[in-house]
């Protein structure tokens, strides 16, 4: 509306078979300031909002004569009011003949806004068709609000079921994007200052911005939630803003909706871009600050997790010797690896651990079951019993009963497996303990591998554990122990991966750097837990 009070913006669709009354109608309507499009009749109506509905403009109202030739004024209400993206177009009907109360509801029926009788006061027509505007606009706003809250809530539902910082940044940038209709980057500053980020999948190319780039985003946000809580809503002008992250290559300015996490020590920030617009949309801004919130809130515990994952991976990589510090085992050569799982698993409690006894070497390979600070910590414990047992005893189905007494004692609610395997390197002789974990695979020189006979229950249960499994091993067997971690895969059948595990172990080259290595190129990529494996033969 202009400031005489004229609809100028608004366009009027004129659908009337008589030339002489459609003019007149025409020509009322354009002294009112409105934009006049006439139409003969419904066919040609239809044509002529197909044509719109293309070009994405289509009138704000249709003002149809009920008498139309053809197709009458009620049939063509009805085709408009089924096409999915007409619906909302509000009909108006008019007619220069008498009408009863039935006709009104003839037109009501066909989903006409309302229906006026001609010749009519220029101030009845245009407040009749500014009435049907206005409902049909604030229709429109609702059911876009509708569908934006409807998009919140989907979004939000992802954002909390997502498993990772990283995931939970492409779920926020794809919602924030779905939200505003605009590209869209989200960026997670952690305490240790590294940043997450992502942006929505409608950028016309997948080239990122620099290193560069990030850290002024980086720095950026640092000043801006320095010393500030809640939401805070911002724009940043291109010159400050690196370009890139809405559209490749274009510098925008950025409306920034910025909360940090209840600690103040993380932030999350949503990125939208804007031209230096001075008007927003209140609602969608309400919106987005919402997803920010429920975003921030998913990421707490996220942002949590990781810090325990830190301080898990510390433990075991502190506790668990490095693979070329090993102790001197006389007789035994022994190779280890020790492969935390992808950065966005959980951390779990695997280990291993080649300890000389009075005659011979001990060597275990063992996994606490959970995935938490708590199982890396028993871990540590398991291993240091381990060495302290195997002081005065080297029979590893002792020792299990003995690590078994020590969960039930001290961890009631852990549960653990190992496998223990003692070898007397003058003989070969071994015995292996199997606590519930994958017994061993003892490879041959002629190609062929073998899973050892040894089974047992496992740690922390109370149950009576059966003697060692006694096998001798020639100078050229090799003998592997691992963790699941590096066969077990989500919907894949543990004996299948065992066996895929046994033939690549038998096709794999001489020498014990090589078994290990073959294994992890073979299984290790991307898992989802964590893997230790040991490898051992008699030394020549």
């Amino acid at each position: 509306m202009d400031g005489n009070g004229k609809w100028t913006d608004t366009t009027v669709l004129v659908a009337d078979g008589s030339a002489p009354s459609r003019h007149a109608m025409s020509a009322l309507l354009r002294r009112a300031g409105y934009q006049v499009v006439p139409v003969a009749g419904g066919h040609e109506a239809l044509a002529e909002l197909d044509v719109r509905l293309r070009k994405g403009v289509l009138p704000d109202v249709a003002l149809i004569d009920v008498n139309l030739t053809g197709m009458g004024g009620f049939a063509l209400c009805r085709r408009i009011k089924t096409r999915p993206h007409m619906a909302g177009l509000p009909v108006v009907h008019f007619s220069a003949s008498s009408v009863s109360p039935g006709d009104r509801c003839d037109g009501l029926d066909a989903g006409g806004e309302a229906f006026l009788t001609v010749p009519a006061e220029p101030g009845e027509i245009d407040a009749v068709l500014r009435a049907a505007v206005r409902a049909a606009r604030l229709r429109a706003g609702d059911q876009a609000l509708a569908r934006r809250l409807t998009r919140l809530s989907e979004t939000i539902f992802t954002i909390q079921a997502a498993r990772s910082l990283q995931e939970l940044a492409d779920a926020a940038a794809e919602g924030a994007a779905r939200l505003t209709g605009s590209p869209a980057a989200v960026f997670f500053l952690g305490p240790d200052d590294e940043l997450y980020r992502a942006t929505s999948r409608d950028r016309t190319s997948l080239a990122m911005p620099d290193e560069g780039a990030h850290r002024a985003v980086a720095g950026l946000l640092r000043r801006l939630t320095r010393g500030h809580s809640g939401v805070q809503i911002t724009t940043v002008p291109a010159p400050l803003w690196p370009a890139g992250f809405f559209r490749p290559g274009m510098e925008h300015d950025a409306r920034l909706v910025l909360i940090p996490t209840e600690d103040g020590r993380a932030s999350v920030c949503l990125a939208t871009p804007t031209r230096g617009q001075r008007r927003v949309s209140p609602e969608n801004e309400s919106l987005v600050a919402r997803l920010a919130q429920a975003t921030v809130l998913a990421a707490e515990p996220l942002l949590m997790y990781q810090v325990e994952r830190h301080v898990a991976l510390t433990l075991q990589h502190s506790f668990l010797p490095r693979p070329d510090r090993l102790p001197e085992l006389p007789g035994i050569d022994v190779v280890v690896r020790y492969v935390p799982a992808s950065r966005d698993a959980e951390i779990g409690g695997d280990f291993y651990a080649a300890l000389r006894t009075a005659d011979g070497v001990l060597t275990a390979v063992g996994d606490v079951v959970g995935h938490s600070l708590e199982a890396a910590t028993v871990m540590v414990e398991i291993r240091h019993a381990l060495r302290a047992y195997c002081v005065e005893e080297s029979d590893p189905a002792v020792l299990a009963e003995r690590l078994d007494r020590m969960l039930q004692r001290y961890h009631p609610e852990v549960t653990a497996t190992v496998c223990l395997v003692h070898v007397e390197p003058g003989n070969g002789r071994t015995l292996i303990a199997n606590a519930g974990h994958i017994p061993p695979l003892i490879i041959r020189d002629t190609n062929s591998a073998d899973y050892a006979k040894a089974e047992g229950p496992l740690l922390g249960v109370g149950l009576a554990h059966p003697p060692p499994t006694e096998l001798f091993l020639e100078p050229t067997d090799r003998l592997l122990m691992i963790t699941d971690g590096l066969i077990e895969t989500r919907g894949t059948d543990l004996a299948d991966s065992l066996e895929h595990l046994r033939a690549a172990a038998s096709g794999a080259l001489p020498g014990l750097d090589a078994l290990c290595d073959t294994l992890l190129v073979s299984f290790g990529h991307d898992r989802e837990d964590d893997i230790a494996m040991l490898a051992l033969r008699l030394a020549d």
